[in-house]
Parts: C-alpha cells; sequence; structure tokens
C-alpha cells in the first residue's frame, strides 16, 4: 500500500452526464477530514407568497420585508419580530426570482423552488431538474446516517403545480414526503433491541424485498401506457430512495447514535390538530436530526400552493378571517392585515427552530453557525413571480455575514442556490439556470 498518497478532501469522482460525486472519506485525506465540522443545508418553503400590503392601507408595518432602518439597520415589520433575536444570524434577500416562474402556471412556483428549470429539461419526459437539497445530499451522504430528509405538510407527491414536496432528485422526478412525527422520529432515531445480526439480517431481508417489488415494477411499466408511466415512475422513485437509503444503513448499524433528550418531543401531534404543536414537533426533529448527524440535507414544505392540504385551514384555526389562499389574494385591508398575522405566526414558529439550532453545539460554535437555514416562498404575494420573499440563516461558520437586508432587482434564485453550494463547500460551476455567484453580498466566498 503506498502510505504517501495524499488525496485533496475535496476530491470528486465524475460520472455520466459530467455529474461529480464526493468521495468517501479516506486515511489518505487526513484525521482532519474525519473530525471537520459538518455543514448542513435546511429548506423551508411556504405557499402563497408573504404579505406586502398596499401602500394605501398605511399598514407598512405589517410588510414581510423590511420597509424602515434605524442607525443604519433594518427594522423588522410587525410580521417578523419574532424573529429579531437572531438578526446577527440571519438576513433578508430581495430582488429575486427564477427566469422560468415568468412563463409557467402562477401555481408551479412550489415544484420549481428548489430547482429553478422546470422548462428547459435535460432529459426528455421528465418535468423537472434536480432540488438544491438534493445536490446537497449528493456530496453529503457519506458522513451521515441519512443522504436527506424531505418533509411536508401533506405526506407524497402530490400533483404537478399542486405538488405535496418541494424535493426533486436528480432526474427530476418528486420526491415523496413524509409529514408524520412518529414515523419520522422512528425512521430517524428508533433503535433495534434486537441483536446487531439480527438487525442485518432484517436489513437484508428489506432489501431483497425492495429489490424484487422493483424487478416486478419495472417489468410493469414497459407495458403501460404514457399516463400510467408517469405514475409509475413516481413509485420506481419512491421505491428507488428505500433501496437506497436500506443500503446506506447497513454501514451505520455497528455505530451509535448520539445520546438526545427526546422528552420534549409530542409525537402524536398532526396536521390536523394544534398547527403550532405540530410545526414545532416537527423543527424539533429536524434539529435532533442535525445534531445527532443523522443527515445532512432536510427540505420542509410548511404549506401548499392554490388552498391544497390541510395547511390552508390552518388561519381559521389560528382565529383569522379566511383561509390561507383567499388571504394570499386578499385586496382590501382587513385581508392583507390577516395575512400578515398568519405569516407571524410562521415566523414564532422558524424563531423556535432556529432557537432550537442554537441550542446544540458541535465541535466550533452552534449547530445553526453550521447549517444554511434558506425560508421562503415561490412568489411574493398573489402568484407575482418576482422579488421573491427570501430569507437565509446561519452559516456563519461558512462565512456568512448577516443582519443586513440585501437587495437587487433581477437577480436569480439560482444564483443564490450555487452560492450557497459554494458556501457549503460543494465546488459546483454552475446550478440550474445561474450565470454566477452573489457577490457582494452576505456570502462573503462569493
Amino acid at each position: 500500500m503506498n502510505t504517501s498518497l495524499k488525496i485533496d478532501r475535496r476530491a470528486f469522482l465524475k460520472g455520466i452526464g459530467g455529474v461529480a460525486v464526493a468521495l468517501p472519506v479516506l486515511d489518505a485525506m487526513g484525521a482532519e477530514v474525519a473530525e471537520r465540522i459538518p455543514r448542513r443545508f435546511c429548506a423551508l418553503y411556504t405557499a402563497n407568497g408573504m404579505s406586502l400590503p398596499k401602500a394605501e392601507h398605511g399598514i407598512n408595518e405589517w410588510s414581510w420585508f423590511p420597509t424602515a432602518e434605524r442607525n443604519g439597520e433594518f427594522v423588522f415589520g410587525n410580521s417578523t419580530e419574532p424573529l429579531s433575536p437572531f438578526r446577527k444570524q440571519l438576513s433578508f434577500i430581495g430582488g429575486l426570482h427564477h427566469p422560468s416562474g415568468l412563463k409557467a402556471d402562477p401555481h408551479i412556483c412550489s415544484d420549481m423552488w428548489l430547482t429553478g428549470a422546470p422548462l428547459h429539461n435535460p432529459k426528455p419526459g421528465t418535468f423537472n431538474s434536480v432540488g438544491l437539497d438534493q445536490v446537497v445530499a449528493l456530496h453529503t451522504k457519506q458522513y451521515c446516517r441519512q443522504p436527506s430528509l424531505v418533509l411536508s405538510i401533506d405526506a407524497g407527491t402530490g400533483f404537478l403545480s399542486r405538488t405535496g414536496t418541494i424535493s426533486y432528485s436528480l432526474d427530476g422526478r418528486p420526491i415523496p414526503a413524509e409529514n408524520n412525527p412518529r414515523l419520522v422520529f422512528d425512521r430517524l432515531f428508533r433503535g433495534d433491541r434486537a441483536s446487531l445480526q439480527s438487525q442485518r439480517e432484517n436489513l437484508h431481508r428489506r432489501i431483497r424485498l425492495v429489490d424484487a417489488v422493483l424487478e416486478s415494477a419495472r417489468s410493469l411499466n414497459r407495458q403501460l401506457g404514457n399516463s400510467d408511466r408517469e405514475r409509475m415512475d413516481q413509485y420506481l422513485t419512491s421505491l428507488d430512495e428505500v433501496e437506497s437509503r436500506l443500503i446506506a444503513s447497513e454501514h451505520w448499524i455497528d455505530v451509535p447514535l448520539k445520546k438526545q433528550d427526546y422528552s420534549h418531543l409530542n409525537l402524536d401531534a398532526t396536521s390536523e390538530g394544534e398547527p403550532a404543536e405540530y410545526y414545532r414537533t416537527m423543527f424539533d426533529l429536524i434539529a435532533l436530526a442535525f445534531d445527532a448527524d443523522v443527515t445532512r440535507s432536510v427540505a420542509f414544505m410548511l404549506n401548499r400552493e392554490d388552498g391544497m392540504g390541510i395547511s390552508d385551514t390552518f388561519p381559521l384555526k389560528l382565529g383569522l378571517s379566511r383561509t390561507h389562499h383567499n388571504l394570499s389574494h386578499a385586496g382590501d385591508k382587513d385581508g392583507q392585515l390577516d395575512f400578515a398575522k398568519y405569516d407571524l405566526f410562521l415566523s414564532q414558529q422558524v424563531a423556535h427552530f432556529l432557537q432550537r439550532l442554537n441550542s446544540y453545539r458541535d465541535l466550533t460554535g452552534t449547530v445553526l453557525d453550521n447549517t444554511i437555514v434558506l425560508f421562503g416562498s415561490g412568489a411574493s404575494t398573489t402568484h407575482n413571480p418576482e422579488n421573491l420573499p427570501t430569507l437565509i440563516a446561519g452559516g456563519g461558520n461558512m462565512g456568512l455575514k448577516h443582519g443586513t437586508y440585501w437587495q437587487k432587482r433581477g437577480t436569480r434564485m439560482s444564483n443564490v442556490y450555487l452560492t450557497i453550494l459554494r458556501s457549503l463547500g460543494i465546488e459546483q460551476e454552475s446550478f440550474a439556470d445561474s450565470t454566477g455567484t452573489l457577490s457582494g453580498s452576505i456570502f462573503s466566498r462569493a
């Protein structure tokens, strides 16, 4: 063995289509690689845009984007005030858009929020392209038990332009989301009390079963018409995800999970119950997963577009006047105010999440310092695909400089995504329709 060989820790293997995959941790990379701080990514999506009240109604203080300054700093609006304790760990980004969003059905914005490119796909017969979270997962999966965690207020994938997931695979196919806290907990943390050998045997049985189902499903798929093939393709994508997860699990059977306190979790919370309890439970699960390094890539869809799904009724449960989608179309002062009050509710939930991430520590800094959190929507308000509401938090140990409201009209969202990848140490040349990184912004590396 050549013990003098030294491999760059950023070494990649080139695969089909030029896709670069990071090498696993090798002894030749040096001990510092195994001990380095993890870099994580979390995308949080809310549908229907944010409240940006009309000037004539005189409630600018309820705008989601900051509208005032004091002592050279932006002033949080009423709907984002719960985030103010994290001023030095977050920034607002304005003026963003997906160029393809201007050409699409306005309800398609959740489908393309993390991909940016449904209208110029490289693969015939597919609608979308890979999502940002899955690119992150591709480059971090060798370090953690689960390549990625895909969550949504409603389980599954939904359907085109009314999607129930914001995550898309390398082939541009929707990845089914999970929404049951207990099932998510079991997947991430539940330890099998049986022996390690028993766990391995059970795992191998499950892999063989999935293999057999995949083979049968692919054989059936070749005999179906186009519309049925689309449904089967989604099913096959789901099975592929399960198989990959099972195969990866074997490596981790002998590695004990980090000991954590789960006593604060309410695993009986449901999306049909109290909204805040449900969201906070899901956010607590994400924070625990990051703290234990179970995964480094998470996508969580908080609401669905166009009045779809259970969360459309959440404003009514909170005592507001209309459903979420109806509030997004409100042209009157009272409706716009209630829309902003729902934004306030979401800000409270995101603030809870950021606090949780700050409460857990890595070798250097907090988990939030080593995590980039992206929170936003695929429309500004009333399905407008320009000036997308975007907040970025965390990443202090990755060079992000916060406490600002940065805005530049006409900036491509994909440029932000490419810059996020670079900050995570993923040296891709481009992402979707990006034209470069976001220079002169909160990203000091850009």
